[in-house]
């Protein structure tokens, strides 16, 4: 028997409510519920990053947040990103950079990035690689995710 409870937040900026299983995670919770499924489901572990998301303007790793743990808050994924002009600037540097490889990895990279960025508009490189270090890609180098973190910053666009 799974116990349930009722949880109200906002999701991407408007207010949602759901029946949260208190062994759920917050992953589970936006992928099943909301059918969100830009959060990925990757390591389950909080090693990769692929499940990164934003909560009350703080970078998460969605697959250890318990979903009843987002009663009341702010919470941020990839598809919230979306503007009526466009895709968002970091959308736009990772696409200008070619840092989408598989793609896999790069909702969690874009929210980390955009993460990183509300707290340092002018990120350095050293500053993205170390920002950037909890989330992993398979794929690349790491040179133009840390360019496109570089480049979707404001110094970049002055």
């Amino acid at each position: 028997m799974s116990l349930t409870h009722k949880i109200t937040f906002a999701l991407n900026g408007k207010p949602v409510r759901a029946d949260a299983d208190v062994a759920s995670s917050a992953l589970e919770l936006l992928r099943g519920a909301f059918e969100l499924g830009g959060t990925k489901l990757a390591c389950g572990e909080g090693e990769c990053g692929a499940c990164t998301i934003i909560v009350d303007g703080r970078s998460r790793n969605s697959c250890l947040m318990p979903a009843v743990d987002l009663e009341g808050r702010e919470v941020l994924t990839v598809e919230g990103l979306w503007r009526e002009d466009g895709i968002d600037p970091v959308q736009q540097a990772f696409v200008d950079e070619g840092a989408i490889q598989c793609g896999f990895c790069t909702p969690g990279m874009i929210m980390q990035t955009k993460y990183l960025l509300s707290r340092n508009p002018d990120l350095t490189a050293e500053e993205a690689e170390r920002g950037l270090e909890g989330n992993v890609c398979r794929c690349t180098g790491y040179k133009k995710i840390i360019a496109a973190a570089i480049g979707a910053g404001t110094g970049a666009r002055d």
